[in-house]
């Protein structure tokens, strides 16, 4: 989709600063905080004002409830229910994605019927194609909704590895803060060259996805009959591919399991050959909002080193949960911030 593409990514920029600033201003200092609630909060406002704008605080209570409508829908159940059966579940998930497209229908509505198309998400789907007109309507409004979720629902995942890792890892999150220090003053003014300067926060947040994939098992569908190394895949076959253990392969990555952003500073940016990163996916069904992604979590890791050091509380370390569509997320991540000097 043209509005998550990389440039147009880039051009909005100093849209998504701000919050990320604002998240790490506001973190309270001395204290242990569950962090997962408040970081995926700010990343569902950068996510749903990226795609909608001066529309988004309309939007942005019916996309909460739809993430919560699918955290409940994969919770570990003692019965396995056949796809057809209403269970409660099911049946609160489709009346959350009813109320976000109730939602969202007059809005679509009242920029066509306008002509102020806007230039966010919503209004690159709403510009007609040259070869085929505009898109229906039924079309932008099944679309959305899991385009809204995804992009704050992963990323929060991600996050929380990686503000983990700041904690345990004080000399990569001074170097994070020392890079930091050249952002702007003013986070609004906060440009696409500022973000490329972060050049070793980029291979941290890369580091921390290589170790621990949100997303840690993908499923991909064979259309014709393959053969892959000495297995022959017939057509119609569901392939898992798992990067959790792809990431930790020695014969793609030196010392696998060791903790190194530097191996994502050479030229190439990335330790492997093509293929092999897959935090995003890879090919025509790689991640659309990569780009996206990339720049909150390089932005939120930026501010939130820049102004805080982090630490773990004494106790038990966070658990690991397989959730939300085989998502690996830690669990009640507490974590305790002191302003640096």
């Amino acid at each position: 989709m043209r509005g998550l593409r990389a440039q147009a990514v880039a051009a909005r920029i100093g849209e998504i600063a701000p919050r990320t600033a604002r998240f790490a201003d506001q973190w309270p200092t001395g204290q242990d905080v569950e962090i997962l609630p408040p970081v995926r909060h700010t990343l569902a406002e950068i996510g749903v004002s990226y795609l909608f704008s001066e529309d988004a605080p309309t939007l942005l209570p019916y996309a909460a409830q739809l993430f919560l409508a699918r955290e409940v829908l994969v919770r570990p159940s003692r019965w396995v229910w056949p796809r057809w059966i209403p269970t409660p579940a099911r049946r609160f998930r489709t009346r959350q994605q009813v109320a976000f497209i109730d939602a969202l229908r007059p809005i679509v509505r009242r920029r066509r019927s306008s002509g102020r198309l806007g230039d966010d998400m919503l209004g690159q789907m709403l510009q007609p194609s040259p070869h085929h007109g505009p898109l229906p309507e039924e079309a932008i409004l099944d679309t959305l909704p899991g385009i809204t979720v995804a992009t704050f629902e992963t990323p929060s995942r991600a996050a929380g590895w990686i503000l983990l890792h700041l904690a345990r890892h004080p000399q990569a999150a001074s170097r994070v803060a020392a890079e930091a220090a050249s952002l702007p003053a003013d986070p609004a003014a906060t440009t696409s060259t500022h973000l490329g300067s972060l050049r070793y926060t980029q291979a941290l947040v890369s580091e921390v996805l290589r170790l621990y994939p949100p997303s840690w098992l993908l499923t991909r569908r064979a259309p014709r009959q393959t053969q892959l190394a000495d297995y022959t895949i017939d057509a119609g076959s569901t392939v898992l591919v798992c990067p959790y253990t792809a990431h930790r392969d020695a014969r793609e990555y030196s010392e696998p399991d060791r903790f190194q952003p530097e191996r994502w500073l050479g030229d190439s940016g990335s330790p492997a050959k093509p293929g092999v990163f897959l935090s995003f996916g890879t090919g025509p069904h790689g991640c659309e909002g990569a780009a996206l992604a990339m720049a909150m979590l390089t932005l939120l890791t930026a501010q939130t080193a820049r102004r805080c050091h982090l630490s773990e509380p004494p106790g038990p370390e966070p658990s690991y949960q397989v959730t939300t569509l085989e998502g690996l997320a830690t669990v009640g991540l507490r974590l305790r911030a002191t302003l640096r000097g």
